[in-house]
């Protein structure tokens, strides 16, 4: 059900992408994806897929520099059709599982304040509110508050040391 992402993905995931993107206020973003962008996204970090090409979902840097490394922001999206059926949970499931063999300690959700069903979704996979910052986005004409939850990840310990070649 849940795999890596391949560039021949590339498509159905941007297609779900600029659907969200063009259609709501879930993302702040106003330019579209193109499949030669995702596809570069998948070669470059871990990206997950629902085999049903319902949805998708990826982790990449929190912020730059080297304090940051084990640290990172993710995004999960699906199709209108996917939704409540299990399929974000299996994928954060396994994205969280990769970010954990990859050495990173936090995972962050960075969620528009337009989307109350996220942060229930993130809760109820215990993720923690630490911000709710008002007004930061704007999109269509309007001012859009952020909330940042994050979640510690266990089997990942304080003195344990990123790859170097993550570092």
């Amino acid at each position: 059900m849940i795999r890596p992402a391949v560039a021949a993905d590339a498509s159905w995931i941007a297609d779900i992408w600029n659907g969200i993107i063009a259609d709501t206020l879930v993302t702040f973003t106003t330019v579209p994806k193109t499949p030669d962008a995702v596809a570069e996204m998948i070669a470059e970090q871990t990206v997950l897929v629902a085999d049903t090409q319902a949805g998708f979902a990826t982790f990449g840097p929190f912020r730059s520099g080297p304090g940051y490394a084990a640290t990172v922001e993710h995004t999960v999206l699906l199709s209108r059709a996917a939704r409540g059926q299990g399929i974000g949970t299996a994928l954060m499931q396994g994205l969280i599982t990769e970010a954990q063999a990859a050495g990173h300690r936090v995972m962050v959700a960075a969620i528009s304040g337009e989307n109350p069903p996220a942060v229930a979704f993130h809760a109820a996979l215990g993720f923690q509110m630490v911000a709710h910052m008002p007004q930061v986005g704007r999109k269509s004409g309007r001012w859009l508050d952020l909330i940042l939850m994050q979640k510690v990840l266990t089997g990942v310990h304080d003195g344990d040391a990123l790859p170097a070649d993550r570092v």
